[in-house]
């Protein structure tokens, strides 16, 4: 699924602004004010806007979106980034995945390698990639959070530190413009960390709506992975943080 045109303005208008008020939309799009609280309605329903009086706000950066809205955001730049991701990682690779539903589209362009160990705290990924014989799939013990299927906690940590892989894929709710990885959930950042600790090539994926959020709990710092895959970084001083610890920067929408 897939927002429609004028949803992905209103939206885009709201993350510019922090807000839309419903009789600016309607003058913007030449409709009722009545269609426009329906969309808003719409939108607000799939916790992608906050409802107000007279309009909408952006979601604050202290609340993550519900698991459904976050899939629906730059749905088409996540399986471009997924397939740019997919593209590095050879055939009988060990790697981890984490949770998130950018590593989610990596797992989805993987399933046509072989020979892969894929180790995840994530449940979505675990019963995309069982059924493919030519995929091994080791998932953590731990809590299972209800809104994802993301599987935290300290029995995950200490899965986790059990391997030693080829690859770890990693997300990131936002990117700080000092190259702060966040994210709001203390025990999610506590696995993350573990998964970065215990790969030898920490793949980060993220679209470019994630360097525009904020978060309160830090994973770590972009000079900590190797490659950084997103659709585009208009950040310069994450270019240059890239471009000063050997960080390789792939931008799918230029490619």
């Amino acid at each position: 699924m897939f927002l429609s045109e004028r949803h992905a303005t209103i939206i885009a208008l709201a993350k510019e602004n922090g807000r839309v008020l419903v009789g600016d939309l309607a003058a913007h799009f030449n409709v009722t004010p009545q269609t426009i609280r329906k969309e808003l309605n719409d939108l607000c329903n799939q916790r992608l806007l906050t409802r107000t009086h007279g309009g909408a706000l952006f979601p604050s950066g202290i609340e993550n979106m519900e698991y459904e809205a976050r899939r629906l955001i730059a749905a088409a730049e996540k399986d471009a980034i997924g397939r740019a991701a997919a593209d590095i990682i050879p055939n009988n690779a060990s790697l981890f995945v984490n949770i998130g539903t950018t590593t989610e589209a990596v797992s989805e362009a993987l399933l046509a390698h072989s020979g892969l160990m894929v180790i995840t705290n994530n449940i979505n990924v675990a019963n995309r990639m069982r059924v493919y014989p030519s995929i091994e799939v080791i998932i953590a013990g731990g809590v299972v959070r209800g809104s994802d299927g993301g599987i935290v906690g300290e029995a995950a940590v200490d899965f986790i530190r059990q391997f030693k892989v080829d690859y770890a894929v990693i997300g990131a709710s936002a990117i700080d413009h000092d190259g702060a990885l966040l994210d709001f959930d203390l025990r999610e950042v506590k696995v993350a960390q573990a998964i970065i600790a215990n790969a030898r090539h920490v793949i980060l994926v993220a679209d470019a709506t994630k360097l525009e959020r904020t978060a309160p709990v830090r994973i770590g710092q972009l000079a900590q992975v190797d490659t950084f895959i997103t659709d585009r970084c208009d950040v310069e001083a994450l270019r240059t943080i890239c471009a000063q610890n050997d960080v390789r920067l792939v931008e799918t929408s230029i490619n």
